[in-house]
């Protein structure tokens, strides 16, 4: 998928984990998992908008179970999962032109997750 709507824009894209205390600076805070984070109330997260439909299948996320030996793997598949949701990613893009925006993600690994392969994705992409 080619994302235009970005092409030549600065645009910033902050990742943080889900129990990292939010700050002013990470501008719209979007929740990129499928499943609410354990333990994590809804005031504490200070999440702005829950995109689960960006998110890796149900599929994908068993098969992964975060083996770095995967990663490249992952990233591939996961990539093939985003281009068949242009929607979501239109949707997600809309709030990277108004400002900053930080994925927000539960995974315990900041390497190798799939909020970061995300802003690669949108990254390579635009």
């Amino acid at each position: 998928m080619n994302v235009d709507s970005l092409q030549g824009e600065t645009v910033n894209i902050l990742l943080k984990r889900v129990y990292e205390t939010p700050h002013r600076d990470d501008g719209t805070r979007i929740l990129v998992d499928r499943l609410w984070p354990r333990g994590m109330t809804k005031e504490r997260a200070k999440i702005d908008v829950w995109l689960k439909e960006i998110t890796p299948s149900h599929e994908l996320r068993t098969w992964y179970q975060h083996d770095i030996d995967k990663w490249p793997d992952f990233k591939r598949r996961y990539f093939a999962e985003i281009d068949a949701h242009p929607e979501a990613v239109r949707e997600l893009l809309r709030y990277a032109e108004q400002g900053t925006i930080t994925l927000v993600y539960a995974a315990k690994a900041p390497e190798h997750n799939h909020a970061l392969a995300l802003k690669q994705y949108l990254e390579q992409n635009r």
